[in-house]
């Protein structure tokens, strides 16, 4: 779960204002801070030694720039596994993921046989208007050949300024000649949520919680609702699984939508006075219908804050095998042309005060999806307490979950257990949940 700008800020400040006090402290230390800064100059004084002797005796002439850079990385992952150095490439492509938008063509790819294969065209994208269909394959970006790029390659040269032209050539099934196509960028947003009708039941899958995440849910909710009609609408399927998190407010502003009143969730750094409480404002978006939540192995961070939030309050049913674990907060730290680095600054409680820190949310129904039989022994659980250098839990961890979905939702033992909740084909004594027994004061 990454912090947005307001406390990038706050992270930048509280860094410049422990130099200020730094560079008093020599005027009023004690002989054992004295002791520990020389140690601390004398270890830096080794890693100058050390780069140094790189520098002029490694068998091939080093890049300084990339030596540094390995050393920063290296001193904040052994912290823990989400702490890391960005270069400029990494945190601008970063920025792009969490706004959700980007200058580019509107299609989804992948690679084969070397080349770039659309798997689909965005709706009311450039990509969709100028005729680019499913299945075409993308052998030329303005003239220069696809083949020998990576996919990430060929999609940064696709991306570029709004308004700017591009000429794919295509080679599609049935035409014998290759097809120039000049496609005019536009603003592209990244659809992290999706929603349909299963019917009489809702179904909103939210996959990444980036800038466009709250406004998606919404719009899902609200369409949903009016597709089906309110004398028919049973409730609501929130579908978290496999979603590995994002952005802090955007998880606050979700879990606000179904929620009246009390605490989202509380995130307490190295010091007491860095706790901060996240409340919800008056106003459910889906009037109090019923909701399921679906959580897997694969549902983490700012998934997980959801999930507890509404677990705690009652609010929902959470259904699926144990989410991931990762009840960590990253700040992101700009370092100006260098690029930033990823901090953990802070760990992250549910309204009733617990930690899932190597542990995960446990569904209130366990719901277990069987796997094809070519899976067998091939799907790993998952979870934060399987990766080397994790924070410790508080109190006994636990291992993540199995994080498979199948592609046919007929296959969808989870998805179709809910759908029967809602509509009274089954009863379980977690659906509905009671909202008295709800394990956090009321405000």
């Amino acid at each position: 779960m990454i912090r947005k700008a307001s406390l990038l800020l706050a992270g930048a400040l509280l860094g410049a204002a422990a130099v200020t006090t730094l560079s008093q402290m020599p005027f009023h230390v004690s002989g054992a801070a004295n002791a520990a800064a020389t140690d601390t100059y004398r270890q830096l004084n080794l890693f100058g030694d050390v780069f140094e002797r790189v520098r002029s005796d490694y068998v091939e002439v080093p890049d300084d720039a990339q030596l540094i850079e390995s050393a920063i990385n290296g001193m904040l992952t052994s912290l823990d596994p989400h702490s890391s150095y960005m270069s400029p490439k990494s945190f601008r492509d970063m920025q792009v993921q969490t706004r959700g938008e980007f200058g580019g063509l509107g299609i989804e790819v992948t690679m084969e046989d070397g080349l770039v294969k659309v798997v689909s065209p965005i709706d009311e994208t450039p990509a969709a208007k100028a005729g680019v269909l499913a299945g075409d394959l993308i052998t030329y970006i303005d003239g220069e050949q696809v083949q020998g790029l990576t996919l990430n390659e060929a999609v940064e040269r696709m991306r570029g300024p709004v308004n700017t032209d591009i000429v794919v050539t295509i080679r599609r099934e049935g035409q014998t000649q290759p097809l120039d196509i000049t496609i005019t960028r536009d603003i592209i947003r990244i659809r992290s949520v999706r929603w349909r009708e299963e019917e009489d039941v809702g179904y909103v899958r939210v996959t990444q919680f980036n800038e466009q995440t709250f406004d998606g849910l919404k719009k899902g909710l609200e369409e949903t609702a009016k597709n089906i009609g309110e004398d028919k609408l049973k409730g609501f399927v929130i579908d978290l699984r496999n979603n590995p998190g994002g952005l802090l407010d955007q998880a606050i502003a979700v879990s606000d939508a179904f929620l009246d009143r009390g605490e989202i969730v509380s995130t307490r750094g190295r010091e007491a006075d860095e706790t901060q409480r996240y409340n919800a404002r008056a106003g459910d978006l889906t009037d109090g219908k019923p909701v399921i939540v679906l959580v897997n192995g694969g549902s983490a961070s700012a998934s997980e804050i959801v999930a507890g939030a509404l677990q705690d309050h009652r609010r929902a049913t959470i259904l699926g095998t144990r989410s991931f674990g990762k009840g960590s907060v990253q700040t992101i730290i700009p370092l100006g042309a260098n690029g930033a680095i990823r901090l953990t600054t802070a760990r992250y409680y549910t309204p009733s005060g617990n930690s899932i820190q190597a542990k995960g949310i446990v569904p209130d129904i366990e719901a277990l999806q069987e796997l094809p039989e070519e899976l067998v022994g091939r799907v790993e659980t998952r979870g934060e307490a399987g990766l080397r250098g994790h924070l410790e839990a508080e109190g006994e961890e636990q291992s993540g979950s199995q994080a498979y979905i199948p592609p046919d939702p007929e296959d969808d033992t989870q998805l179709n257990l809910a759908l029967d909740l809602l509509r009274g084909v089954q009863v379980n004594s977690a659906f509905p949940p009671i909202a008295d027994t709800a394990s956090v004061p009321k405000n």
